[in-house]
C-alpha cells in the first residue's frame, strides 16, 4: 500500500501558476514606430581594379611615412606620391608634399 507521499511523487508535477504578463507603460511624448524615416540604401562605389605592388623599405623608411601620413592614410600617401612622380605630374605631386608637410606641422 503507497502512501500519500509516495502517490504525489509518482504523479506529473504540479504545472507552476500562470504568472500575469506585464504590460508596457506608455512613454510621454514618444513618437509612434511608424514615424521613422525608411532607410536610404547607399550606392556602393564601384570596385577598382587594384593590383599588390609591394617593394621593402627600413623601419625608419615606414616610421617616416606613418608620421608624415598617418597610419590610416600611408598606402594612400605613398601611391600617390608613386604616381605622380612616375607620371611626371609636378602639381600632384606638389600638392602631395604640401599635404605632408601640413600634416606633420
Amino acid at each position: 500500500m503507497a502512501t500519500k507521499k509516495q502517490t504525489e511523487a509518482n504523479e506529473a508535477p504540479a504545472t507552476p501558476a500562470a504568472k500575469p504578463k506585464k504590460t508596457k507603460k506608455p512613454v510621454k511624448n514618444a513618437a509612434p514606430a511608424s514615424a521613422k524615416p525608411a532607410k536610404v540604401p547607399r550606392e556602393k562605389k564601384p570596385k577598382e581594379d587594384l593590383v599588390v605592388f609591394a617593394f621593402r623599405l627600413t623601419e625608419a623608411e615606414r616610421d617616416l611615412i606613418h608620421e608624415t601620413a598617418g597610419p590610416r592614410n600611408a598606402t594612400g600617401f605613398v601611391r600617390r606620391v608613386a604616381v605622380a612622380f612616375a607620371g611626371g605630374d609636378e602639381p600632384a605631386f606638389r600638392a602631395v608634399l604640401k599635404e605632408a608637410r601640413e600634416l606633420r606641422g
